[in-house]
């Protein structure tokens, strides 16, 4: 048996792995637009973000699960 088959110590590969980005579409412009996401800043993180295309400020509501990351993006 091979160290890699099926056993890690990494916690990210036991199907609970958390997102790095996420794509969001800004509700000022329309576009979407990929963005970082930081695990490490707790389960539920709420902040402002400006649009890479319009430069408007985003709303960005992240939450943690074990389903992985699901964002919201709203006007702020």
């Amino acid at each position: 048996m091979h160290e890699d088959d099926n056993e890690s110590d990494d916690p990210s590969e036991d199907g609970t792995s958390m997102e790095s980005e996420a794509d969001v579409t800004c509700p000022y412009c329309g576009e979407t637009v990929t963005i970082a996401l930081d695990a490490g800043g707790g389960a539920e993180q709420e902040y402002v973000e400006d649009c890479e295309v319009c430069c408007q400020p985003w709303q960005v509501k992240v939450s943690f699960g074990r389903g992985g990351a699901q964002v919201w993006v709203t006007e702020s």
